[in-house]
C-alpha cells in the first residue's frame, strides 16, 4: 500500500520560517536604526563638548598670560586672574575626562563635571554684576570696585599709581597740535577723560589736554563749588586725580575687563552644561535600549 506523503510540507515550513524571520527583522529594524542614530548624535556631541573643553583650556592659557591693567596689582586682582585660569584648566580636564568615560561611568562623570561648571557659571554671573550674586566681599564685582575706590586710603595708592604711569603726560604728547574742537571729539580712555581733564559740565576753556581755564559765570555757583569743577587744578601732579570722575573712570576700566571675563565664563559654562546634559541623556537612553 502506497505511503501517503505530502511533498509540499517541508517547503511550506521553510517559507513560513523565512517569513517569520523577515517579519521579526522588520520589527526590530526601526529600533536598531534609532539606536544607531542616537549613537551618531552622541558621538557628534562628544566631539563638540571636547572642542568646548579645549576652548576653555585656551581661554585659561590666555588668561594666565594676559597683561595686567595699570594699578591692578594694588587690588590684588592678578592673583584672582591666575586663580580663575587654574580653575579653568581644572574644568577643561574634568570635562574631557567625563566625555572619554561617558560610557563606563555616565552618572559619576555627569555629577563630577556639573559641580565645577555650576561654580564657573555662578562666578561669571557675579563678575557681570547679576542680581543677588554681586557682593562687596566678592573680588572684581562692580560693587567691590566701587567700595574699594570709596575708601580714601585705597584711592591715595591708586591715584599715585595712575600718576606714576604717566597716563596724562601721554595724552598731552598725543594732542599737542589739536585745537579745542579737535580735542573735544578725540576718543579718550575712561581714566584719561576722568583724571586728566575737568568734567565737560564745568565748561572750562581748553588750552591743552591738561591745562584749562575757568570761565566766570559759565556754570552755576553751587555746582562750581560742590562738584569736581572746584577740585580741578592745572598743577600736573593734581589735575583731577581727586575728582569723583577720576574714581569712576578707574572703576569703568576695571569693570570692563572683568565684565568681559564674566561674559566668557557664562557663555562657556552654559554651553558645556547643555552639552553634558544632552550627552548624559543620550548615553543613558542608549544603555537602557
Amino acid at each position: 500500500m502506497a505511503e501517503n506523503t505530502n511533498p509540499t510540507d517541508p517547503l511550506a515550513m521553510t517559507i513560513a520560517e523565512e517569513t517569520t524571520k523577515t517579519n521579526k527583522h522588520v520589527a526590530e529594524n526601526p529600533k536598531s536604526e534609532r539606536v544607531n542614530r542616537v549613537k551618531n548624535y552622541a558621538g557628534l556631541l562628544s566631539i563638540i563638548t571636547f572642542v568646548l573643553s579645549v576652548l576653555i583650556l585656551a581661554s585659561a592659557i590666555w588668561l594666565l598670560y594676559m597683561k595686567d591693567y595699570d594699578c591692578e596689582k594694588l587690588l590684588r586682582l592678578p592673583r584672582l586672574q591666575i586663580g580663575i585660569g587654574i580653575g579653568l584648566i581644572f574644568v577643561s580636564l574634568i570635562s574631557s575626562i567625563a566625555v572619554l568615560l561617558r560610557s563606563r561611568f555616565p552618572v559619576p562623570g555627569f555629577f563630577l563635571v556639573m559641580v565645577p561648571l555650576i561654580v564657573m557659571l555662578t562666578m561669571g554671573l557675579a563678575l557681570v554684576g547679576a542680581n543677588k550674586l554681586e557682593s562687596r566681599r566678592l573680588m572684581a564685582t562692580p560693587n567691590w570696585f566701587r567700595e574699594k575706590v570709596r575708601h580714601n586710603e585705597n584711592w591715595e595708592n591708586i591715584k599715585s599709581c595712575i600718576y606714576s604711569t604717566g597716563t596724562c603726560d601721554d595724552l598731552v604728547s598725543r594732542s599737542l597740535n589739536l585745537k579745542a574742537f579737535d580735542f573735544s571729539i578725540k576718543k579718550l580712555s575712561s581714566i584719561e577723560d576722568g583724571c586728566c581733564k575737568p568734567p565737560s559740565v564745568c565748561q572750562m576753556e581748553y588750552v591743552n589736554a591738561t591745562f584749562w581755564t575757568k570761565v566766570e559765570g559759565a556754570v552755576d555757583e553751587s555746582q562750581q563749588r560742590y562738584s569736581d569743577c572746584a577740585t580741578w587744578q592745572n598743577d600736573q601732579s593734581i589735575l583731577c586725580y581727586n575728582c569723583g570722575s577720576c574714581r569712576h573712570g578707574f572703576v569703568r576700566v576695571m569693570e570692563s575687563k572683568w565684565r568681559n571675563l564674566g561674559v566668557l565664563l557664562i557663555l562657556m559654562g552654559l554651553l558645556l552644561i547643555i552639552a553634558h546634559i544632552l550627552l548624559f541623556v543620550m548615553v543613558m537612553w542608549e544603555h537602557y535600549n
